[in-house]
């Protein structure tokens, strides 16, 4: 999600020994918070919204055409397991990450730790306040990530929201040490520039490489300067994550001038978002590939060497694409589904008027070999079903579903809901299962909907905004197969080969 109406802020790197101080305190286990979330990290108030949508809404709700206010809705092939609400962390919830038995599910105000070794009822493990918005989150063996892309007082989980303008204010990287799943230990903080607003990693034996995306400079950041047109570069050696350190910010859109060399956006390119650093990238360990969703760029890249990231494609979509958001490679790494998040996550997108083209999924076929690979534009995928203008909806974070020789996909549409389609014919993809809940309101736009879905050892997981973490069981002959994948661990962005 692109963050809206939050006021940014950069800083200075606080020391380890001082990170340290205080944070263990902002440990929960089920209970009420010890600390009061920040306020500047609670998600936006209901938008007003015209007369005629509220009475379109409620004529839509009538008539049967969307579900009503929460109502559950979905296909024969899929069934809703269990829903857990939101407890101690009232933030909106945001991305997952799984290991083992465990799923870990980020919020604006922290993180909490699901036990889903029984996935018809998740225990919660543990919850931890750390507000920092968007706390996008990754694990890797005994640690654990999170991207703080709403500018801090400092590193701590005690901070407060300051602004982007005060040479001291925070943010970037923050590293945990999940060893104990009760007991989370907060033990590194990395400053990078602009913050993190999302992050993948890029294992490497002793070490994990942190892919940390950022965007929106401004000369009145100090640490946060335009162009700011490539990625932050953190290495975290795993035996010793105090260590943590940037070491290196590749210039992924090389150009003359103040505004680098991506796409340059209105008015050149009217609708269009500038491109001034990447929203997420998508790596692809096994084959040395990335794919990077740059505001106004995608781009293809070679990570042979992961310091040092190389772009070997670069493509623009002037006519239907607003926001590059993220990428998903198929499992034979000659496919690349890019979304577009047009209205940053918090418009109504999903209806006759937007159209099918726009707020969608991209389709590119990879061509040629090497550094020559290209990436073919092939076409455009959005759930066929309309929702209210009263309800955010549009592309969102998604996942593969591993049946070999098919090219599926789970993938989160906010208030659309939960969409599974086949995209194996680039030019003809089709939904072939759903889930989703009615509107939250017909009187105002309120922000919600399921951020991330994803296919886990056999399950759909969900976390949804305001409703909480939801698990979903598809039963269908197209997508049984994958059951038998058993993964270790998933961080969506660190793409596994499936059937190695």
């Amino acid at each position: 999600m692109i963050l809206l109406n939050v006021s940014r802020k950069r800083h200075r790197r606080a020391g380890v020994a001082t990170v340290a101080a205080g944070l263990l305190a902002a440990l929960l286990t089920a209970v009420p918070a010890a600390a009061t979330p920040d306020p500047g990290d609670a998600p936006a108030t209901g938008k007003e919204v015209s007369k005629s949508a509220r009475a379109q809404a409620a004529e839509a709700i009538a008539g049967g055409e969307i579900p009503g206010q929460d109502e559950i809705v979905h296909s024969p092939n899929i069934k809703h397991l269990t829903n857990i609400p939101k407890d101690a962390l009232a933030g909106t919830n945001s991305d997952l990450a799984f290991q083992g038995k465990y799923a870990f599910a980020g919020n604006y105000d922290g993180f909490r730790v699901f036990d889903i070794s029984n996935p018809k009822a998740p225990k919660t493990v543990a919850q931890v306040l750390c507000p920092g918005s968007q706390n996008d989150i990754s694990v890797s063996g005994d640690l654990l990530f999170l991207s703080t892309d709403s500018s801090r007082s400092d590193s701590s989980c005690n901070s407060t929201t300051q602004p982007a303008t005060e040479k001291s204010s925070w943010e970037g990287m923050k590293v945990f040490d999940i060893s104990d799943k009760r007991n989370p230990r907060y033990v590194a903080a990395v400053e990078t520039a602009c913050g993190s607003h999302t992050h993948s990693l890029v294992p490497k034996r002793k070490n994990v490489y942190l892919y940390v995306s950022s965007y929106s400079p401004s000369a009145s950041y100090p640490d946060c300067q335009p162009p700011h047109d490539g990625i932050s570069i953190v290495k975290v050696p795993r035996s010793h994550p105090e260590k943590a350190a940037v070491v290196g910010f590749p210039v992924l859109f090389p150009g003359e001038g103040p505004d680098g060399g991506g796409n340059p956006g209105a008015p050149t390119n009217p609708g269009v978002s500038k491109t001034t650093g990447c929203h997420d990238i998508t790596v692809l360990p096994d084959e040395d590939l990335a794919a990077g969703a740059c505001m106004g760029d995608g781009i293809l890249m070679s990570i042979k060497d992961p310091e040092h990231p190389k772009v070997i494609d670069q493509v623009q979509d002037n006519v239907n694409f607003a926001f590059w958001h993220s990428a998903t490679f198929n499992q034979k790494a000659d496919k690349v589904v890019f979304t577009d998040e047009l209205g940053g996550g918090g418009a109504a997108t999903c209806n006759a008027a937007v159209g099918p083209n726009r707020g969608a999924d991209g389709i590119y076929d990879i061509v040629g070999k090497g550094d020559k690979r290209k990436l073919v534009f092939r076409s455009y995928y959005k759930i066929p079903r309309h929702q209210a203008d009263t309800e955010n909806c549009v592309a969102h974070n998604g996942s593969l579903i591993p049946v070999k020789g098919k090219d599926l996909m789970v993938q989160a549409w906010y208030q659309g809901g939960v969409s599974v389609w086949d995209f194996t014919d680039s030019t003809k993809p089709k939904e072939i299962a759903y889930f989703e809940r009615g509107p939250l309101s017909t009187q105002t736009l309120d922000v919600g909907g399921s951020w991330s879905a994803y296919y886990y050892n056999g399950y759909i997981y969900s976390n949804d905004i305001a409703k909480g973490f939801d698990v979903l069981k598809l039963s269908d002959r197209r997508t049984d197969p994958a059951a038998r994948v058993r993964l270790g661990e998933l961080n969506v962005q660190t793409q596994p080969d499936y059937f190695d």
